[in-house]
């Protein structure tokens, strides 16, 4: 699971059109005064490869080209959900959390695990640097699960979602954790990651299950390392790839995020956590190992209690955001029923929250999304908002703040 701590703790596990509009750019399925229109029905797919995969054409649901903020102008408040693994396991929360994106009109990203696309008879084709051949510290899914999964990443995509990676084996703890590999090592992974997305009909032997309606050499621009760890030696490589950001560093602060080696760096952020004078990172787990010292069956007596703690956490990260700088909000998930499904619930509450209609400077994106977004505007008013502290709010209100660039 990783070293534990109050303040930066490390997860792990099995693992719509983005309303952009008003201050940031329109989205695909409204026009330009927020009318619902219908989106264009995907191209016929062109099979590549063995047929895992296909070009569809442009994805549906998408934002349409982002606009410059105007000098004076309130940024809007981008959120990212996103969500470690994304394999379905049958416990029915990847399209559970695929229709609460889908009813509020939202994007996330999620970010596949390639090894979830392996069967555990072909596992020897997976060769883990610093790792046995078919090594791996999460379990193989089921011909079962990978048919789920493969039906949720591609309805996802539809839907409007990211496809990330999330890597393969997902090495944490002694000499072949992914904190000590090399850049060629991580290329290793990301070509076997690659392998296993781009030929599960090859290695499954399923003919009757539709492909992947994307090429994932042009889709994939960014990934979230196993517990948060190795970032250092993956950037050169996923630079070399043409990757636009990362989101695994650990121990973040809610500020607006600045380029590492090229890419934009999107961390776990540290948030309020009621009833501590600590903070917690913006992830599931890292509350649960608060809360429960790493205990992913505590006593239920526990659970209401704690439900209601993590989906406060949530809500404040959000509101001190909303309310003063406007940094963008990242929280990474798992689709785990630790604790009772505590955390689950605490998400979907805390996302209904930050969905609230009044609110409609409210963002909620991909990390691909946001990015388009980021690369679009201003350097100067960019780095004037890097410029901003945790909590702080712009002298002189937004127009002035941002006038002065």
């Amino acid at each position: 699971m990783g070293a534990i701590s109050r303040r930066g703790l490390l997860g792990m596990g099995v693992g719509a059109a983005a309303a952009l509009g008003v201050a940031g750019c329109a989205a695909s399925g409204q026009d330009g005064e927020g009318r619902r229109v219908k989106d264009a029905s995907p191209a016929r797919p062109k099979p590549i490869g063995d047929g895992s995969t296909a070009d569809s054409g442009k994805q549906p649901h998408q934002p349409g080209p982002p606009e410059r903020l105007e000098p004076g102008q309130t940024p809007p408040q981008f959120v990212i959900f996103s969500w470690d693994g994304a394999g379905e396991v049958g416990n029915g929360l990847f399209p559970r959390f695929r229709k609460l994106a889908k009813d509020h009109g939202a994007a996330m990203t999620f970010f596949l695990s390639g090894l979830y696309l392996l069967p555990e008879g072909k596992k020897h084709l997976y060769l883990p640097p610093n790792n046995k051949p078919g090594a791996s510290d999460i379990g193989y899914l089921s011909d079962g699960h990978i048919r789920e999964t493969l039906d949720n990443v591609r309805q996802a995509w539809l839907d409007g979602h990211e496809i990330g990676t999330h890597f393969n084996g997902h090495f944490c703890a002694g000499r072949g954790s992914v904190k000590h590999w090399t850049p060629a090592q991580w290329q290793s992974e990301i070509d076997q990651a690659m392998a296993f997305v781009t030929k599960w009909r090859t290695h499954t032997g399923f003919r009757d299950a539709e492909p992947l309606p994307f090429d994932y050499r042009k889709e994939l621009v960014g990934g979230r390392t196993p517990c948060l760890l190795g970032q250092d030696n993956l950037l050169p490589t996923a630079r070399k790839l043409g990757w636009r950001y990362d989101a695994s560093s650990p121990g973040g602060r809610q500020v607006w995020p600045r380029k590492k080696n090229g890419l934009w760096d999107y961390p776990l952020q540290q948030i309020p956590f009621p009833g501590h004078s600590f903070e917690v990172l913006s992830m599931d787990y890292n509350i649960l190992a608060n809360q429960s010292q790493n205990s992913t069956k505590a006593p239920p007596a526990n659970y209401p209690g704690w439900r209601k703690q993590a989906t406060e956490a949530y809500v404040k990260g959000f509101t001190r955001a909303y309310e003063t700088n406007r940094a963008p909000f990242f929280i990474g998930n798992h689709f785990e029923q630790w604790n009772g499904g505590i955390y689950m619930d605490a998400v979907e509450e805390a996302f209904k929250h930050i969905a609230d209609d009044k609110r409609k400077d409210v963002r909620l994106v991909s990390f691909r999304q946001f990015t388009d977004w980021l690369d679009a505007q201003d350097p100067r008013i960019v780095r004037k908002l890097q410029g901003m502290g945790v909590g702080q709010r712009p002298a002189g209100g937004w127009h002035g703040f941002l006038s002065q660039v």
